[in-house]
């Protein structure tokens, strides 16, 4: 599944609108406060769009931006493991918006920390990139989270799907195999031909 990212192109009313008609699976919305990471993003005024939703907070308030984004009725909200020590808190005001629970962790942080949590989420989002700007490259050593995530998925009968976002593109989605959703922002949202680039992703 591919969940093309609006980081590049969030002031952009006709390119979000030419990323909508792509169909795709669901759109990858960045929110950030300039304290958890350097830079400062917010999509509370998003032109109304009719594919899923899939928001990630890069922030340390998580209960005040999950009430702010809650108006979108996102298919996943997600929030950082570095981000606080209330999981467990986060985890159910999630659930009480009914959107899915997706936890994320940055390319230095350990699977391992996430174990406590994997029974009680829906999504785990693996950064391939330092959270904070789009445009970065792909960090291989990540990949191989994927690929644990996928056998403590398969050990344990989670349910959690598996999404990477970062650097993601046609060569480096091939360190993804294991994955179930691809964030791609840059990639596509900087080229010349959307449709294309969505294509070139399906492939």
């Amino acid at each position: 599944m591919i969940s093309v990212s609006l980081l590049n192109i969030k002031d952009n009313e006709e390119k979000i609108k030419e990323v909508d008609q792509l169909h795709s699976d669901y759109v990858h919305i960045d929110v950030m406060d300039g304290e958890f990471v350097n830079n400062k993003i917010d999509f509370e005024n998003l032109p109304f769009m009719n594919t899923k939703r899939d928001i990630h907070l890069m922030v340390y308030d998580i209960p005040r931006y999950i009430d702010i984004y809650s108006k979108y009725k996102p298919e996943y909200l997600t929030f950082h493991l570095e981000a606080t020590e209330k999981v467990e808190e986060m985890i159910a005001h999630i659930k009480r918006i009914n959107s899915k629970v997706g936890i994320s962790i940055c390319p230095n942080t350990k699977v391992e920390l996430l174990l406590p949590y994997l029974a009680q989420v829906d999504l785990v989002l693996i950064m391939t990139v330092e959270p904070g700007k789009g445009g970065q490259s792909f960090i291989i050593d990540c990949a191989h989270k994927i690929d644990i995530l996928k056998e403590l998925r398969e050990k344990n009968h989670y349910h959690y799907k598996i999404e990477v976002d970062g650097g993601v593109n046609e060569v480096t989605k091939e360190y993804c195999k294991n994955a179930d959703i691809l964030v791609v922002g840059s990639y596509l949202t900087m080229s010349d031909n959307y449709l294309e680039k969505y294509q070139n992703m399906l492939k």
